[in-house]
């Protein structure tokens, strides 16, 4: 049975990254009804930050070569180190049943919100490997931060997400689902390029719901995702790679 994990990580209840993620969530769901769905928002109950037993843990586990996440528990054995593994142990373990983990993702100050951060920090551990899980990032910038635009560069947000499920858990197959330029709702400097936002938001929209039914439809066996589609202009869906 195909599980989707889904998290929302903006502050603002009505954000058009929760819209973007629902609408994948919603079409996944349709395409795979038996499937399961676990569902995390982590702006209203945050996941505390990690302390000093989570780095003994993973100390022990490099120390004595535990890389499986059947055997990370071995690595738990004081009270403090009991404590951590208390909290972080579901959220790792709603991680690990998912074949999909869907991630709904503002940019805040060029970077990841810090709720994303804190539940990123919680369930990574060392020389992790997920695939074949495949990862989806419902994102929503506030400018435009596309390859080859002014502020590329300082894109934190989506490159940071794309490199880190490469970099620490090796799936190079994420899907960045995208709207731009959603401060042009917002600041009168930008009123001329809201057409240009509403453009990319509906193009991520009708994205996220295509993507939805291809990502349930290979969790279930039935198909084989044929890869996503490269952006065009704003928005839009885009496979792995930087920006």
């Amino acid at each position: 049975m195909p599980q989707l994990l889904h998290l929302d990580a903006s502050a603002r209840r009505g954000s058009f990254s929760r819209r973007i993620g629902a609408a994948f969530a919603e079409a996944w769901r349709a395409e795979a009804p038996q499937g399961g769905y676990t569902y995390r928002d982590l702006a209203a109950q945050p996941v505390p930050p990690i302390g000093e037993a989570w780095t003994t843990i993973c100390d022990t586990m490099l120390r004595e070569g535990i890389v499986e996440p059947d055997r990370y528990h071995e690595a738990v054995r004081t009270d403090a180190e009991r404590a951590a593994w208390a909290v972080l142990e579901p959220l790792l373990a709603e991680l690990l049943a998912a074949d999909v983990v869907l991630i709904g993702s503002p940019m805040y100050n060029f970077g990841v919100p810090a709720q994303l951060k804190l539940w990123i920090d919680q369930v990574t551990f060392p020389k992790m490997n997920l695939r074949p899980r495949r990862f989806v990032v419902a994102s929503v910038q506030g400018g435009s931060y596309r390859p080859g635009m002014p502020r590329a560069p300082f894109d934190h947000q989506t490159r940071y997400l794309v490199d880190f499920f490469q970099g620490h858990y090796a799936v190079e197959d994420a899907l960045v689902i995208g709207a731009e330029l959603a401060n042009a709702t917002v600041d009168p400097a930008l009123a001329e390029r809201l057409p240009l936002h509403e453009e990319s938001l509906a193009t991520a929209l009708a994205g996220a719901a295509e993507a939805g039914r291809r990502l349930a439809r290979e969790a279930s066996g039935a198909g084989e995702v044929s890869g996503a589609r490269e952006a065009s202009g704003a928005g839009g869906v885009r496979a792995g790679g930087r920006g």
